[in-house]
């Protein structure tokens, strides 16, 4: 018999808060993260703006010893793991660590570090390479520092998808919850990718704004946007099955109903111009849920600023709900923080989350100028009140991934 799956913590650095509460009161209220780079000198680059984390201090959750060994992503992963192992109110000592996972995951992991050695062995040499680089940089590694931290012994995996890495290590640990193999998995992703090899290929790729207006360079579904905002932090969430959760009082923050996971198959970078793959994803998660069309109240959109991912998604939405797409707000959260990359699908999972409970949709902020063909109602500039139950949210990544979770608005057994 499937188990069903709760979310029991939650926790997020990113570029508007360094905690869920900081993280939700800033969205709620259309503030903007993206500013100047300050991570690095980029007078000579085209690309002026990013969404940077603010005021992290790693020492706060982390062993000074420990935070040298770690890149910044795997540093983000731990500190939001923390708050969310610590807002479940889990007892580790009470829990069977061995059907206790993590699934965790980034979309390029340490490139940082690479940056940062990869100079160093052209300066110095390769004997100057330092001895931690490669458990610094691989992908994994995130995932297996949480592990330790909590002494989580059950499965411990990293799907890489891109930008839509985390949704799928959710709908992943979902799954796994689901069909009997774990009882909670710690799970969602990371990146810090805001470096000056980063920024400069996605730069050369034609992929990034260069508008030197921060507030004016994320701006989903506007006819002037021309490029995603690079950001960075991680979400984690606590995902338990349901039973466990009741017996030990946990408060539940939402149900995960259902996964939908494709692939366009079409190109490495540009998505469907009719958003096939991303609406048979978001069909997908629904029909798992035994969610209809008329169930669905919010839609947290990938929404990237790019124009060919702002108008394949909204095609997508109208081919899947018709005429209904038009009563459906459809936000993207990703004018605030920009795009985190492979964490970016959790940090909207938790957004989604917290838009269920507190009845509210969050805008889309920056936009100024409609676009023909892009009429749904994008929340634009200020967030709505609205009586809520089912949202998607839909991650859409290079390489054709298209990963959507449908998430219950919590209202008891």
């Amino acid at each position: 018999m499937d188990k069903r799956v709760v979310v029991t913590g939650m926790g997020t650095i990113s570029p508007v808060g360094n905690s869920v509460s900081e993280f939700w009161e800033s969205i709620k209220n259309g503030k903007c993260g993206i500013d100047f780079i300050t991570n690095f000198d980029n007078t000579d680059m085209k690309v002026k703006v990013a969404g940077e984390v603010k005021n992290f201090d790693p020492s706060l959750t982390i062993d000074k010893k420990e935070i040298k060994r770690m890149d910044r992503y795997s540093q983000y992963a731990v500190a939001a793991a923390c708050e969310a192992v610590e807002t479940s109110g889990i007892d580790l000592d009470k829990v069977d660590k061995h059907r206790l996972g993590v699934m965790v995951g980034s979309g390029i992991g340490g490139l940082g570090t690479i940056e940062e050695q990869v100079i160093k062995m052209y300066d110095k040499g390769p004997s100057k390479v330092a001895p931690l680089f490669i458990p610094m940089a691989i992908i994994n590694m995130a995932a297996g520092h949480i592990a330790i931290k909590f002494g989580a012994r059950g499965t411990c995996t990293s799907t890489v998808t891109a930008c839509a890495t985390s949704t799928n290590c959710i709908g992943e640990a979902f799954r796994n919850i689901k069909h009997g193999y774990s009882d909670i998995i710690i799970a969602g992703g990371s990146e810090a990718s805001v470096t000056k090899i980063g920024i400069a290929g996605f730069t050369s790729l034609k992929a990034l704004s260069t508008s030197d207006d921060p507030k004016r360079a994320s701006i989903p579904f506007d006819a002037e946007r021309h490029g995603f905002v690079m950001g960075e932090g991680a979400g984690i969430l606590i995902l338990e099955e349901l039973e466990h959760a009741l017996n030990r009082n946990a408060e539940i923050y939402a149900e995960i109903v259902g996964y939908g996971s494709t692939c366009d198959a079409n190109h490495i970078t540009a998505p469907l111009t009719n958003g096939e793959g991303a609406r048979l994803a978001m069909t997908a998660a629904m029909e798992e849920g035994g969610v209809n069309k008329n169930d669905i109240t919010y839609i947290n959109a990938h929404g990237t600023s790019t124009g060919a991912n702002d108008s394949s998604e909204t095609a997508a939405i109208k081919d899947l709900f018709g005429e209904r797409a038009y009563d459906i707000p459809v936000s993207s959260t990703k004018s605030m923080t920009g795009h985190l990359l492979g964490a970016t699908g959790a940090v909207e999972a938790i957004a989604s989350i917290k838009a269920l409970i507190e009845n509210f949709v969050p805008p889309t902020v920056g936009y100024k100028v409609p676009d023909e063909g892009l009429d749904l109602n994008y929340v634009p500039n200020k967030g709505i009140e609205k009586e809520m139950k089912y949202a998607l949210s839909n991650t859409l990544g290079f390489g054709g991934h298209n990963a959507v979770l449908c998430i219950k608005k919590w209202e008891g057994k």
